[in-house]
C-alpha cells in the first residue's frame, strides 16, 4: 500500500515518544486559555505584550476589513500591494531607524527570502548551530543553490572567525538569532557585527523573539546592543508574538530591500496578506511604541519566575527573555511533568527532540506581560510540589 512507509514512520515517532498533537483554543490567545475543555494558565504561547487579545488591535483589523475586504486579491508585484500594506512598511522602518522594510505573509517565508537570495553559487554562509528551523531551511536552499555552508558552534565567535577567515568566497553571510527560541539566551550581536565589519561579510539576524520586548520602546534586541543601522544588516522580526497579530518584516537599506523585492522567490510568489492585517499592526506598532509599561510588567515577572525556581532539581536556563526554558532531561520526564502541571491548570509545553538536543528535553515557559504576581506565585509553587 502506498500509505505504508508513512504509516511505519508514523508508528516509530509514536513509539519514541515524539509525536505531536494539537490542542483546540475555545477562546482567543491570552493568560487565560479555554483549551480542551478546560481553562488554563497559559505559559505556552508567545503573545509577549499580551496584544494578540487586545480590543484596540481587533477593532483596527475589524475596521480594515469594512474598508479594504478580506483579501489582498494577488501577490505585492502583481495587484496586491494596497495602501495599509505600504503604510506599516514606512512605519516599521521608522520605528527601526532603518532605511526601509519589506513585509511579509510569515517569518518562516522572510527569512526563505534573505539567505538564499543573498547568497548562491559561490558565496558562502555561516550560521548558528541554534539558529531556528526557518533559518536552517534557508541556508539548505542557499547550498542547493551553490552556496557553501558552515555551522559554528552556539554563539562560538572565536570558531565562526576561523571559518570566516578560512572562506575565500567572494560573499559571506552571517546568519543568527537574536533571542534563540528554545534556550532564550541572546546572540553576542556587537561581536558578529565586528565580525562581519572585519570579513566583509552581510550580518542577517532573525529578532522573532526580541522585537517588542527588548531595547528602548522594545525596538528590539539591536537596540538593546545600541547597534544602529548598517547596510550591510538585514533584520528580520516577526509580527505574530510580541505585536500579537501575524507575518513579518525585513528591514535593511534601500538597495539591500529593493534586491530581495527584485529577487526573492518566497516574495515575488506569494500573495499578499491581507490588508486587514496592516491595519492591525499599524495599531499594534503604537502600542509598543508607548509599551513601557507592559515590558516592565513582563520583565518584573520574569526575574519573580526566576527567583522562585532557584535551587530546584531542573535547572534554568540562563535566559533574560520572555523564553525561559526549564531544562528536564529526558522526553519521558519532561511529558510527564507538563502532564503534571496540565492537571493543575498549567499549560506549560514540553519540547523534545528533534526540536532541541537529546538529553535536554524541557519545559519552554512562556512569560507575558498579561501574567500577574499570583500566575507565576501558582507556577512556582507547582513546580515546588513536583520538584
Amino acid at each position: 500500500m502506498i500509505e505504508d512507509r508513512l504509516q511505519a514512520e508514523l508508528a516509530e515517532i509514536a513509539s519514541l515518544g515524539l509525536s505531536r498533537r494539537r490542542r483546540v483554543l475555545e477562546s482567543p490567545c491570552g493568560r487565560i486559555a479555554a483549551v480542551d475543555g478546560r481553562k488554563m494558565l497559559n505559559f505556552a504561547s508567545n503573545d509577549y505584550l499580551g496584544l494578540a487579545g487586545n480590543a484596540e488591535i481587533a477593532r483596527a483589523m475589524a475596521d480594515g476589513a469594512l474598508h479594504w475586504g478580506a483579501g489582498s486579491g494577488a501577490s505585492h508585484l502583481v495587484s496586491g500591494h494596497l495602501a495599509p500594506h505600504d503604510r506599516l512598511e514606512e512605519e516599521i522602518a521608522a520605528f527601526l531607524g532603518f532605511p526601509r522594510a519589506l513585509t511579509f505573509s510569515t517569518g518562516y517565508l522572510a527569512n526563505l527570502a534573505i539567505v538564499p537570495t543573498l547568497a548562491g553559487r559561490g558565496a558562502a554562509v555561516f550560521a548558528d548551530k541554534l539558529n531556528h528551523a526557518s533559518l536552517i531551511d534557508a541556508v539548505q536552499l542557499s547550498k542547493a543553490q551553490g552556496a557553501d555552508s558552515q555551522r559554528y558552534p552556539h554563539n562560538d565567535m572565536a570558531a565562526l572567525e576561523r571559518q570566516l577567515a578560512a572562506s575565500s568566497a567572494p560573499t559571506k553571510v552571517i546568519v543568527s538569532d537574536a533571542v534563540f527560541s528554545m534556550d532564550g539566551d541572546l546572540a553576542p550581536l556587537p561581536l558578529l557585527f565586528q565580525l562581519a565589519e572585519r570579513y566583509d561579510a552581510w550580518l542577517v539576524i532573525d529578532d522573532a523573539h526580541g522585537f517588542g520586548v527588548l531595547g528602548p520602546h522594545g525596538k528590539g534586541s539591536l537596540a538593546h546592543f545600541n547597534l544602529p543601522f548598517h547596510p550591510r544588516l538585514l533584520l528580520m522580526g516577526t509580527l505574530g508574538k510580541a505585536a500579537g497579530v501575524g507575518g513579518a518584516f525585513v528591514a535593511g537599506s534601500d538597495i539591500a530591500i529593493e534586491y530581495l523585492l527584485q529577487r526573492a522567490r518566497s516574495y515575488i510568489f506569494t500573495t499578499a496578506a491581507p490588508a486587514p492585517i496592516a491595519c492591525a499592526l499599524s495599531k499594534s506598532l503604537t502600542i509598543i511604541k508607548a509599551g513601557d509599561a507592559l515590558r516592565a510588567n513582563l520583565f518584573a515577572r520574569i526575574g519573580q519566575l526566576r527567583d522562585g525556581l532557584a535551587g530546584l532539581r531542573w535547572s534554568l536556563l540562563p535566559s533574560l527573555s520572555a523564553i525561559q526554558p526549564l531544562i528536564v532531561g529526558e522526553n519521558e520526564a519532561a511529558i510527564a511533568l507538563s502532564k503534571a502541571l496540565w492537571e493543575r491548570g498549567l499549560w506549560a509545553p514540553a519540547i523534545r527532540p528533534p526540536t532541541v538536543p537529546k538529553g535536554t528535553a524541557r519545559l519552554r515557559i512562556s512569560v507575558s506581560a498579561a501574567h500577574t504576581a499570583a500566575d507565576i506565585e501558582h507556577l512556582i509553587n507547582a513546580l515546588k510540589e513536583l520538584a
